[in-house]
């Protein structure tokens, strides 16, 4: 019996098999552009054909950056046609996917250096740092053209809160309010109708928020849900007078255990779920005659409590 140990390098296998995975892609890539160009000539290759309707006139080299790493592709050249490729657009150089993840990084916090960095150490490849400026203010476009976007139709429920998110300014991370509210249709369709950023949970804040809802087409409320933050239901009880507010049940809960000592909050918690589970049902089977259920016994509940 051998007593040779087998050492097995994982760092040697996997940079084999990602260069026979990057092979097998380029070899795929290369056949199907060479099939494209036999569609458009109507002939394959040295084929005599009375149908023909171009020629090969060799290739051009060209490289493609995709997630298995960087392709060399030969796009073949035709006389008598031009040759367009549905494969890869005209004059991209990288999969829509690789540029996705990018972006990503990018919005995720990673600094302009690092994401190039990090392009060049995945697939080897460096992308310009005015091609990502550019794509990001595509980016951005979209983002204010979805958050400006007129709302239609009527929206009888709207929930509201703000939420706090970790963000990279200048380097230092801080806490970023963003205030969000979720409409439900008269079909039960729910959806992000506002999106604020950078604005703190105050009522000068709550009222340009609301404002710019309405501006866009918001109408036919006639319940809002929130926490018991009072620059918002002040803000409702004025800008919107013909909804009724109702306080969120998830807060209401989290602020209820809070107050429970920890030896009795598993039954609490129950006996709470069981309660709000009540609600529900009878909020739901009370959907068709539009009438709302107010939570005002049970806010009362927490007023020694806040």
């Amino acid at each position: 019996m051998s007593k040779e140990i087998i050492q097995f390098d994982q760092a040697m296998f996997e940079t084999k098999l990602d260069a026979m995975v990057r092979d097998k892609v380029e070899q795929i890539v290369n056949a199907m552009l060479d099939e494209e160009a036999d569609l458009i000539a109507n002939a394959a290759r040295y084929e005599r054909s009375d149908g023909r309707k171009a020629y090969r006139a060799g290739h051009y080299a060209r490289r493609f950056t995709v997630k298995a790493g960087r392709l060399g592709l030969k796009v073949p050249k035709l006389k008598g046609a031009v040759f367009e490729s549905a494969v890869i657009e005209r004059y991209r150089r990288r999969e829509q996917s690789v540029e996705e993840a990018l972006i990503d990084m990018y919005l995720a916090g990673v600094s302009t250096r690092q994401v190039d960095d990090i392009s060049r150490l995945l697939w080897g490849e460096r992308m310009p740092p005015q091609t990502l400026s550019d794509k990001l203010r595509k980016v951005y476009d979209q983002i204010d053209e979805w958050r400006n976007r007129p709302l239609g139709g009527e929206y009888p429920y709207v929930f509201m809160d703000g939420v706090w998110h970790k963000r990279s300014w200048g380097g230092s991370v801080e806490n970023v309010s963003v205030l969000v509210a979720i409409g439900v249709d008269d079909t039960g369709h729910r959806e992000v109708i506002g999106v604020a950023e950078g604005m703190k949970e105050d009522k000068a804040s709550w009222e340009q928020f609301i404002r710019s809802m309405i501006e866009r087409g918001l109408k036919g409320v006639r319940l809002v849900v929130g926490d018991r933050c009072a620059g918002l239901v002040a803000t409702v009880g004025e800008m919107l007078p013909q909804a009724r507010y109702q306080r969120c049940m998830v807060h209401f809960m989290r602020n209820v255990l809070s107050k429970v000592p920890p030896t009795h909050r598993e039954w609490a918690s129950a006996a709470l779920m069981l309660i709000c589970a009540r609600i529900r049902y009878v909020t739901v089977n009370d959907w068709s005659s539009r009438r709302y259920l107010d939570m005002s016994r049970l806010d009362g509940i927490m007023q020694s409590t806040d």
